[in-house]
């Protein structure tokens, strides 16, 4: 027969395990469902022509070529978007949630936010102006939201259906050099490489170093990169020299214009300020 105090001594070490199991248990399960919550960025992208900002249907602006034109549509797509840390380390912000149509007539389009962003000090940004191979091709289902290439994507008309691509850059304006029928200037610049058929890829990646300022994310704030877009570029740049004149017109027809277009376009992205 057992003692009292082998009782008590028996009891007393029970006690001790179960306290000591229930306290790592729920150590452990606290560990395994913790999630690191981060912090928002925010992007704003301003478009300007040259040093005067930009007003549709109204404002006349002169390109490089001396020629004088009104802006009736801006619209672009933002996609792939990363930051860049000063130690190089790479955040990416998850693809289904990576892709914004940019319209001058609607503000609210022209203020991105990005959630559960790492907390972290940001040098640099990096975006894509269009949309990449692999949304251009994926099934219906998968291109959702600005994507839809119904709704009201028909009424932005930055989709192809004949052509089953998006239109990465939509420029329209009316110019005393313009169609001589209707006095009118349509840049619309898409092709992603080819489905079927390979074409020209006119996707471009932006990269926006931030200099001496940082975009700082904490827990209590996020700062706005606030980016300057001139649509100047589009006319004048290391690509071509747009003409209205000349091309009063720009479209998926004339692939090779289109590339160069692009490769002034990709220099209408710089940083104005954060906040």
């Amino acid at each position: 027969m057992k003692s009292i105090h082998q009782y008590l001594v028996l009891a007393f070490t029970v006690c001790a395990v179960t306290l000591f199991s229930y306290s790592s248990g729920a150590a452990s399960s606290s560990a395994e469902t913790f999630v690191a919550t981060g912090g928002k960025i925010r992007i704003e992208f301003d478009n300007v022509v040259g040093n005067r900002n930009l007003v549709l249907n109204s404002v006349t602006y002169k390109n490089a070529s001396n020629e004088d034109f009104v802006i009736t549509k801006f619209n672009y797509f933002i996609s792939n978007v990363k930051f860049k840390k000063a130690d190089g380390s790479v955040y990416i912000v998850p693809q289904d949630s990576s892709y914004f149509l940019i319209k001058e007539d609607t503000k609210a389009s022209q203020h991105i936010t990005l959630n559960n962003v790492p907390l972290g000090d940001y040098v640099a940004a990096e975006f894509m102006v269009g949309v990449d191979s692999a949304r251009n091709t994926a099934p219906i289902e998968k291109r959702f939201g600005v994507l839809d290439p119904s709704g009201s994507m028909m009424d932005d008309g930055m989709y192809w259906a004949w052509n089953s691509g998006y239109i990465f850059t939509k420029l329209e304006g009316s110019s005393s050099k313009g169609n001589p029928v209707n006095g009118k200037f349509y840049y619309h610049i898409g092709l992603f490489g080819g489905y079927n058929q390979r074409t020209v890829n006119n996707t471009r990646v932006v990269k926006v170093a931030f200099g001496s300022v940082k975009a700082s994310v904490t827990t209590t704030s996020g700062p706005e990169v606030h980016l300057l877009v001139d649509v100047l570029k589009v006319f004048d740049g290391p690509g071509t020299n747009v003409s209205i004149a000349d091309y009063n017109s720009i479209m998926a027809g004339q692939p090779a214009k289109s590339q160069q277009v692009a490769d002034n376009y990709v220099n209408m992205f710089t940083l104005g300020h954060i906040h």
